[in-house]
Parts: C-alpha cells; sequence; structure tokens
C-alpha cells in the first residue's frame, strides 16, 4: 500500500507543482470555456488528457517511442497556446458546446506530448523489467487525474464567483483567462531553449 502512495503523490505533485506549472496552464485553458453545469463533460476532457498522458509514458516505459527531451519541452507550451487561442476564437459560440469529439482527439494528442516530456524522469525513478513497471504506473496517472479534478474545481470555482459575484459572462471569463494563459505561455515559447541552436 505505501508503494501506492508512492506514485500517487508523485502524479499529484507532477500536476500541482507550482514551478512545474505547464500542467496547470493547460487545465486552465481547457476547462475556462465551461461552467459547473458542464462538468461531466470537462471530466470527460480532462480523463481523455490523462489517458493520453499515460499512453505515452507506457510508449516510453516500453520503449516504443523514444523523443529528444528539447523537442517535447517546446511542444508543451506550443500545445497551451494552441488551446488558449481555440478558446479565444470560439468563445460564446455555441457550436462549442455541441460536440466533444473534436476537443476530445485533440486533448487526447496533447496528452500524449505532456506525458513525452515527463517520461525520461519517470522512467529513471523505476526498477526492474517494463512490466513491472505497469502498476506504479496506473498509481501514477491516478494521481494525476485527482489532481486534475482539484485544478479544475478551482477553474470552475473561479469562474461561478466571476460571472455571480462580479457579472461576467462566459464568455467575457474565457477571454480573460485566456489572455492570461497566453501572457504566461508566449514568453516560455520565446525563451526556449530550442531558438538558440
Amino acid at each position: 500500500m505505501s508503494d501506492f502512495w508512492i506514485f500517487f503523490k508523485v502524479g499529484l505533485n507532477h500536476v500541482l507543482d507550482i514551478n512545474g506549472y505547464d500542467h496547470i496552464l493547460f487545465l486552465i485553458a481547457l476547462t475556462s470555456p465551461y461552467l459547473f453545469k458542464d462538468w461531466k463533460r470537462v471530466l470527460v476532457l480532462i480523463s481523455i488528457f490523462t489517458a493520453g498522458h499515460t499512453l505515452s509514458l507506457m510508449l516510453s516505459v516500453f520503449n516504443i517511442v523514444v523523443v529528444k527531451t528539447n523537442v517535447v519541452e517546446f511542444l508543451i507550451p506550443i500545445t497551451i497556446l494552441i488551446t488558449a487561442f481555440y478558446n479565444l476564437f470560439t468563445a460564446g459560440k455555441s457550436a462549442k458546446q455541441n460536440t466533444i469529439t473534436f476537443i476530445g482527439f485533440v486533448t487526447l494528442f496533447f496528452g500524449i506530448i505532456h506525458g513525452l516530456g515527463f517520461s525520461n524522469y519517470f522512467k529513471s525513478i523505476l526498477s526492474g523489467e517494463a512490466i513491472d513497471k505497469l502498476p506504479s504506473l496506473l498509481e501514477f496517472a491516478l494521481g494525476i487525474e485527482v489532481a486534475q479534478v482539484i485544478v479544475v474545481l478551482c477553474v470552475l470555482t473561479l469562474s461561478f464567483v466571476f460571472q455571480t459575484l462580479f457579472r461576467f459572462n462566459k464568455r467575457d471569463f474565457t477571454l480573460i483567462m485566456s489572455a492570461f494563459v497566453l501572457g504566461v505561455v508566449v514568453p516560455l515559447i520565446i525563451e526556449n531553449p530550442i531558438w538558440k541552436k
């Protein structure tokens, strides 16, 4: 049972670590267009993201996929940028609420990219054969999922406060949060070491 908590906490801290806020930024961008009444849709999306994240770690653990860290570290903020820009262009449009398929596929793909960013470290903290690492991987994934639910609840609560107390409409809240995310992520992209090569 103690092993469960070790990897569960690694997953929890992976998302909630303030120094690794890229995961939180992505969740803010993903969640900001939704309200509390959309909680099922949001839960599906973050679970899809966790599935993508876990899939890429699994592929890495079995050495099916090996990636250059600097490329993935560049792609992660790009996924956040795309998500925030998507919000800017679709804020307030009803088509966003009608289908989850497109957003779901993109979220899965982005989850794979984010997982690859953690894959080298994850492999380094596990010992034994690849098949022996699967239980730890699932414990880690559960920690990721719980942490994401915490972040999503915070964003939905913030949305509720802004829309009830400050009379923001959903579109305005989405635009403000997406602009905030862009303001943080654009410098990360500009300052990425990939440009120096």
